[in-house]
């Protein structure tokens, strides 16, 4: 095993013996002196012109009717667009499934857009690439428009009051994605503010505070309930004082 100009991690290499150089020769030989239609005219992949492009590249422009086209038949996946080879073919699959599964449930999570990036980049996939499939995966299953998606991964952003840089990096990603702008954002992450999303055990203790603030007071037994019920479900002094605030704002 050694370690392999663009790959990340270290890998098997083999290489041929002097009677497989001989073969393999041969058989480049062979495909050069194959007869095609280039320009409308039958040439040889020889005399196609190279223009500093390995054979493979110029293959690549041949088609299964041996006819030569100016744009690339098979691209590798490392390109934006055009169809791929029947390797690449299946890292698209595995890409279109990992996409579809994430999307299931209206959004991509930061595990999840982890586990895809990392995928992503080990494949060499081109991001615009990238971007199709899983906007392909997005509409094929009945599923929120972007900016609803957006103002919910705002709103769970900001449980915690602020959002952090895994989170900003998943807001930026999925903003480039599906357009958008600097207007939008603003609008929905005001939204967002007004309303964040809170996990169960804080809707719980949000609940209690409401009962308690009813009449406007905390009385002593209140407190010492609200303290007992902070310390079972883990509620810190931060998340009382903004839940607290929440009511207080919406009462005046």
């Amino acid at each position: 095993n050694r370690h392999v100009p663009g790959g990340r991690q270290r890998r098997k290499v083999y290489s041929l013996t002097t009677q497989g150089k001989i073969r393999g020769k041969l058989v480049v030989e062979n495909v050069l002196s194959t007869i095609i239609e280039f320009d409308g005219e039958p040439t040889s992949i020889n005399d196609i012109p190279k223009n500093n492009r390995r054979i493979l590249e110029i293959l690549s422009h041949i088609d299964r009717n041996l006819r030569y086209h100016t744009e690339p038949v098979i691209t590798s996946i490392a390109k934006p667009s055009g169809k791929a080879s029947l390797d690449a073919q299946s890292s698209e699959e595995l890409m279109k499934r990992m996409f579809a599964r994430a999307w299931e449930d209206g959004k991509i999570t930061n595990d999840e857009h982890q586990l895809i990036t990392e995928v992503v980049d080990f494949l060499g996939m081109h991001p615009e690439r990238v971007r199709r499939l899983s906007e392909e995966a997005r509409t094929a299953i009945d599923i929120p428009p972007p900016e609803e998606i957006y103002l919910e991964m705002l709103r769970q952003a900001l449980v915690d009051e602020q959002i952090i840089e895994e989170e900003n990096a998943l807001l930026e990603t999925f903003r480039v994605a599906y357009g958008i702008d600097g207007e939008m954002h603003n609008n929905l992450l005001e939204k967002a503010l007004l309303e964040p999303m809170y996990p169960e055990h804080i809707l719980t203790y949000y609940s209690a505070l409401e009962t308690a603030m009813d009449d406007g007071i905390i009385t002593g037994d209140e407190d010492a309930m609200l303290t007992t019920l902070r310390k079972s479900l883990d509620i810190t002094d931060g998340e009382h004082a903004n839940l607290l605030a929440k009511i207080r704002d919406s009462i005046k």
